[in-house]
Order: structure tokens, then C-alpha cells, then sequence
């Protein structure tokens, strides 16, 4: 069983809002099901799996300027601000943290409420307490 785990987080890479969708779904679903959760910030800062011009649109009418690159498939190159893309590794910590915790990184749950609770339960170990 795969998952993959979409997270919205602050800017010191602390987990605000989690979502978890099978392996094999496209990004675009955690997207939307994330986007009206998504706080009031400047920038949003996301990998290439988040690049359809309908979320950038979505992004755009919530005044949140969007620092997504563009997949290698678009014919037309997306400008974005490649200093402040770096910054995305508090996010890749953030993950790489949460996996530190056996239960999360072999996903012993097989009910993914069971399996996003555990997640939970270690964000909030981990950065809020």
C-alpha cells in the first residue's frame, strides 16, 4: 500500500495542515483538497507535481504569489524566484523528520486515518510540544 502525504507548513517548516492520498493520485488532488486551508501568506512555495495553471490561477485570486517550477512537459517556461525556491528544503526536513518516527516511515497502519493520526501525533511531538 503507498501513500503520499501533502503538508502545508509555516516558514520555519513547522506542519499547519496535512493531507494524505493514495500513491498512484496526482498532486493536483492534494491541491485541491489543501487550497481552502491554505493560510493568508505572500508566497507559497511548492514542488513541480503542484505546476497547473489552474492552481496558479486559484493561488493568484487568494493574493498568494506562486514559487512553483514548471514541469519539463510545459512548452511554455514559468518565471520563478529561484533564491526563494531554495528555501523548500525546511519543507523536505519537515518530512525527512517526521520519518524519523518508525510507525510514519513504514507505514505500519493500514487504515490511512490510523496511518494520518500517527502523523499527526508525531508533528505535534516533534514541533509543537
Amino acid at each position: 500500500m503507498n501513500t503520499k502525504l501533502h503538508a502545508i507548513c509555516d516558514s520555519q517548516g513547522r506542519p499547519l495542515n496535512l493531507f494524505v492520498t493514495a500513491g498512484q493520485v496526482s498532486d493536483y488532488i492534494g491541491a485541491r483538497a489543501l487550497l481552502g486551508s491554505l493560510p493568508k501568506v505572500e508566497w507559497l512555495l511548492g514542488d513541480r507535481g503542484y505546476d497547473a495553471d489552474w492552481f496558479r490561477e486559484a493561488l493568484k485570486d487568494k493574493g498568494i504569489r506562486a514559487c512553483i517550477p514548471g514541469r519539463k512537459q510545459r512548452r511554455k517556461a514559468v518565471n520563478y524566484d529561484k533564491r526563494r525556491y531554495k528555501r523548500r528544503n525546511r519543507i523536505e526536513i519537515m518530512f525527512g523528520r517526521l520519518k524519523d518516527w518508525r510507525r510514519v516511515a513504514t507505514r505500519y497502519d493500514r487504515c490511512p486515518k490510523v496511518f494520518l493520526s500517527a502523523i499527526a501525533l508525531a508533528a505535534t511531538v516533534i514541533y509543537w510540544l
